[in-house]
């Protein structure tokens, strides 16, 4: 007859092994998690960036044709904000000296809000997932995708600065005091 103690320890190492076996097929699982993760951001990338080539065809056109339209200098404070808002999906105009963020579209205008108030309360930049949830979008990664193209381009219009890889601040001139930190 075996005894008590022989019998715990089979089970014992019974369960250990079970223990083991389940590891190895959660670190497989995991390993796998991240490829199907890195690969759903890759593709979610993707169609973020075709809606961008596939957005407006000629922006740099359009921006000579809104230049042509716009007043001096001196008069783009008289010029009615009604007559210079932006419509949904407009162009981003390059930033210059006494354009105002009315001329860019609602999503556009949150972003710099968002910004304009970080920098006046001496806070840092933003990231595109902070935007989202400052939102109060889900920090999914077609939204967080979204902000970051929108961000993106108004990094390359001058209007945001992107001092550290994803962290979002005005621009030095759109701040007008040394931009953000």
């Amino acid at each position: 007859m075996p005894s008590v103690v022989g019998l715990l320890e089979q089970r014992e190492l019974a369960a250990r092994r079970r223990v083991d076996e389940l590891r190895e097929e959660a670190d497989r699982v995991q390993a796998e998690l991240a490829v199907a993760e890195r690969d759903w951001k890759e593709w979610a990338i993707a169609r973020s960036r075709v809606g961008e080539v596939l957005g407006p065809v000629d922006e740099t056109e359009d921006h000579v044709r809104a230049e042509r339209t716009m007043p001096a200098e001196g008069q783009a404070e008289e010029a009615s904000s009604v007559s210079m808002a932006a419509k949904p999906k407009s162009p981003v105009p390059v930033w210059r000296e006494g354009l105002d963020a009315s001329v860019l579209s609602i999503d556009y205008q949150r972003i710099l809000r968002a910004l304009a108030d970080r920098h006046r309360l001496r806070q840092g930049p933003l990231t595109c997932q902070e935007m989202a949830v400052l939102f109060g979008l889900d920090a999914v990664p077609a939204k967080v995708e979204a902000l970051r193209s929108k961000a993106k381009r108004l990094v390359a219009r001058g209007w945001l600065a992107e001092r550290q890889p994803g962290r979002f601040t005005l621009a030095q001139d759109v701040t007008g005091q040394g931009g953000g930190s």
